[in-house]
Parts: structure tokens; sequence; C-alpha cells
């Protein structure tokens, strides 16, 4: 479905029914990215994903992208749905928007669900880069940012045991408009840290990494888990791309999420 607020247009999809669950994925990705979790989750909760702007089939109003206004995007989807609250689950750039959207709406917050993301920003040499590589995919296209993510997404070994799974990614990427992802980019570039946070989040909280994560190390995750009261880690053995690389292994971990959800709801 397409959901218009203002300048911007999101594409959604919403499956099942039961205590929402919201999946929003990575850069430069798109919501089908989240197909196998989606069908698992939506045998016991509405899920709903959504391509956040400037990626997958939503629109590309002018940017750059602030975490907030992507956390302001899904607040927005919530209410024309009707959803008072929800479980937020964010894949890496997702788990910024995650982030915000707690700091933002916690309130609307029923658990988080944070994998192969980071809470801190974006150092000097970090952020630097994705401002060059924002300029690039404005002048060159999307090639330049799929060289830069793409032999970084998986672990090692899965480039050759699984290519057409790697093709699969890599097909998500090269359909990405390079504007968007350039906006996108220079968003993720200006983000603030997320670590303040953790002494006020009183939701369920699973965290997931990827003990070969070339893009979020495991000791941020670690550093996540442990920041946060309650938190739990679940460590699988995969790179950054777990919705693929294991895919059952991480809908266990949002079961688990979505129970500790429900068990905190009736107390």
């Amino acid at each position: 479905m397409q959901l218009e607020f203002g300048n911007v247009r999101l594409d959604a999809i919403v499956e099942g029914e039961g205590p929402a669950i919201v999946l929003i994925h990575g850069f430069p990705l798109a919501k089908e990215t989240w197909d196998a979790q989606a069908a698992a989750l939506a045998k016991r909760a509405r899920v709903v994903r959504f391509d956040l702007r400037g990626l997958g089939k939503s629109s590309v109003p002018p940017g750059p992208y602030l975490m907030e206004t992507l956390a302001s995007d899904c607040s927005d989807v919530l209410d024309a749905l009707g959803i008072e609250s929800a479980t937020i689950v964010g894949h890496s750039l997702g788990g910024y928007v995650a982030f915000a959207f707690h700091r933002l709406f916690s309130e609307r917050c029923a658990g988080l669900g944070l994998v192969c993301t980071r809470a801190i920003d974006d150092d000097a040499p970090t952020a630097a880069a994705r401002y060059e590589l924002a300029d690039r995919a404005e002048r060159e296209g999307i090639e330049p940012v799929v060289a830069s993510y793409l032999a970084r997404y998986f672990a090692p070994a899965f480039y050759e045991k699984h290519p057409e799974i790697v093709s699969k990614a890599e097909t998500v990427l090269r359909a990405t408009d390079p504007h968007g992802a350039a906006s996108m980019l220079r968003g993720m570039a200006a983000r603030v840290p997320s670590d303040d946070l953790f002494s006020e989040i009183a939701v369920p909280v699973r965290v997931i990494a990827g003990t070969q994560d070339a893009l979020a190390p495991l000791a941020l995750s670690e550093s996540i888990a442990a920041g946060i009261p309650g938190a739990v880690l679940d460590r699988l053995d995969c790179g950054h791309f777990p919705l693929y690389e294991e895919a059952e292994a991480l809908s266990a971990s949002l079961f688990a999420l979505a129970d500790d959800v429900s068990a905190r709801s009736r107390s």
C-alpha cells in the first residue's frame, strides 16, 4: 500500500493479526529484505514494513534524511494504520531509526529489537567517508554505493557458499535511487549518539549481533546489551545480514522478543 504524508510517499506492507511489530530495513535496502521474518512473525503478530524515504519503492524527497525524520515517518505510518504502540525492530540503519523512535515516541514503543546496529555516532573519518560516498552517488549513480556495501554485508565464507543470496541482495542495492541513497548517507553521518538513552529504556530489548559483522562489530552490540538494563544479547554466526544468513535464528530471536513484550504487557 502507498501512504502519503506531506511531501513523502511511503510504500508499506501489513501482514497478520495481533500485537504490532514494525520491521525497519537497513541501508541501502528495502522492506523485502525482511520477507522471511515477516512471514514467520505474521502467524502471531501484525507485522508492518515500509520502505524508508528515498529507498525501495518510497518517494525521494529532498534530504538529508535525519534519523528523527525517519522516526517521525514511522510514527505517521502507525497513525495511518490505527496502531497506538508497537515493538520496533531495526536492522543496521533501521536500528538508528529505532533508537530515534524511542527518543521521540517512547510512549509508543512496546519493545526494541536492535539487529547488527550501533548506538555510537560516526567518528570524523567515517562521517567524511559517508559524505564523500553521497557525492559520488549523485555524480556516478548507485554503483559506488553497491561496491562499498555489498562486499561487507556477509561473513567471508558466505560469498562463495551462497552466491545466489549475495546476488539477491545485490539486486535490492542496484534498484536504489542514487539521490535517495545520498540523502540517507548524509543523514546517517549527521546522526547523534544514542547511548544517552540506555538508562531510560524500560521496555524489553533484544540485541542481535553477527559474530563476523564487518559493519557493526560484535563489540558494539555487546556494549548496547550491557548498557540497557535487562537487554538480552543473541549472538548469531553470521556477518551483517542475519536476515538472509541466519533467517530462522533471527526469527527465533524476534519471537523471543515478542514473548518478552507480551509478558511485560500482562504484568
